[in-house]
């Protein structure tokens, strides 16, 4: 059943807001009192659009965005080098499911090189903005820098042109290992803007926009990508890879999303974050 976004919402939204709230507490707030999804977006979208006589604080919405040419729903896109396949997209979020993205030869060629180099994976600490242990994700991993060799400098290429976003605008590729049981709690890739550690970190390339997760190893089962708020999972297929985006740091993109425990095997991806400048 539909939920009304009445006048009094409204009023006890701004209020809370001039308080010093943010979007995602008052987000929480509505789903704990028993508001559907859609209608805490909508109510929380109308707030962004501005009520009479009310000035509100909301994080801006990012103009331009990394992404494939989907006009015409085409099967394949000429990456460059390669031909990518498009098996799967979603609206919001915007989610893009690609096949034949990468080689088996490049697959191998990559978890080679990153293998000697793992230690256990950090995030990103946005109270400080260093990089700390998470007990959310129980992965090794490591980077390799822009252009380091071959494979990687050949793939950002091949990601630059599938998602006509420039190559200087991507971090460095990250190589996981996913081990029985490992996994990566449901997260956001964005940086929160109320954390005090956010502006030292958007310092080097400003927020990030766009995820792409490649899979260089399957496992025998468990491990896809998934994403909770739309019921969405990913099986993770040698080769292929899932692209998502968020024109904003806010959970109203619906980007929650995270790696479920592997099963049997392991599962290897590389992932590429894109800034919404140069990355340096």
């Amino acid at each position: 059943m539909s939920q009304a976004i009445s006048p009094e919402l409204r009023e006890w939204l701004v209020a809370q807001l001039a308080a010093g709230h943010s979007v995602p507490a008052l987000r929480a707030s509505m789903r704990a009192a028993g508001w559907h999804d859609a209608a805490a977006d909508t109510a929380l979208a109308q707030l962004e659009a501005g009520f009479p006589n009310v000035e509100v604080a909301l994080p801006a919405v990012q103009a331009k965005m990394p992404g494939p040419d989907l006009d015409g729903a085409p099967l394949y896109i000429d990456a460059g080098d390669r031909r990518v396949q498009v098996l799967q997209t979603m609206r919001h979020p915007r989610v893009v499911v690609f096949g034949n993205l990468l080689s088996a030869e490049e697959c191998e060629g990559l978890i080679a090189a990153a293998r000697v180099r793992l230690a256990r994976s950090l995030t990103v600490e946005t109270r400080t903005g260093g990089e700390v242990l998470n007990v959310d994700r129980t992965s090794d991993g490591m980077f390799f820098e822009r252009g380091e060799n071959e494979i990687v400098a050949r793939l950002e290429q091949r990601i630059a042109a599938l998602l006509r976003w420039p190559l200087e605008f991507g971090e460095g590729l990250q190589i996981l290992r996913y081990a029985p049981g490992a996994q990566y709690r449901p997260h956001y890739d964005y940086f929160d803007p109320s954390e005090p550690g956010t502006p030292t970190i958007l310092k080097r390339g400003g927020q990030r926009v766009a995820t792409l997760v490649m899979y260089l190893q399957e496992p025998e089962g468990g491990g896809a990508t998934t994403f909770p708020d739309v019921g969405l999972e990913v099986a993770p297929a040698r080769g292929c890879g899932v692209f998502f985006s968020y024109d904003r740091p806010d959970p109203v993109t619906r980007t929650l999303h995270g790696g479920a425990p592997v099963l049997a095997g392991e599962k290897w991806v590389a992932t590429k974050w894109l800034r919404e400048r140069e990355f340096k």
